[in-house]
């Protein structure tokens, strides 16, 4: 009977050690299809990876001329802002000026001529009327 006993457990000895080659044959066998994988994944997405990073640069680069431009047309509207201010300023200080002086005197030459036919209005009669040189006529 222990002789029985001892094939049960060389029979089940065995098979265990079948069932462990076997465990690691198909260990082996996923490892290289996992490492395949990973080689074909990694062939494929390459060019994907180069595309993305010419994407970012070209992207970046556009983003910098952009900022480039919108810095350019900031100093051109900044300049022009500032020559429409002077021209503003210069054109006040040849036309506006002048003309306000010239109105001025304009108003000033006004007030001497009403005054002059206030003064015309209101003076007194010096010289005698037609009707006074009858009175004193004896005849």
């Amino acid at each position: 009977m222990t002789e029985l006993f001892l094939g049960i457990i060389a029979v089940a000895v065995l098979v265990m050690a079948a069932i462990q080659v076997a465990a690691v044959v198909l260990a082996a066998r996923t490892a290289r299809r996992v490492d395949r994988l990973a080689d074909r994944l990694e062939q494929d997405l390459r060019p994907i990876v180069s595309n993305l990073q010419a994407m970012t640069s070209e992207a970046a680069r556009a983003s910098s001329l952009a900022v480039a431009q919108l810095e350019r047309a900031d100093r051109l509207f900044s300049d022009l802002g500032n020559r429409v201010e002077q021209i503003l300023v210069a054109v006040q200080d040849t036309l506006i000026a002048p003309a306000r002086e010239g109105f001025a005197w304009l108003a000033g030459l006004k007030a001497a001529l009403s005054a002059f036919r206030e003064l015309q209005k209101t003076a007194p009669a010096t010289a005698p009327t037609v009707d006074e040189d009858d009175a004193l006529f004896i005849g």
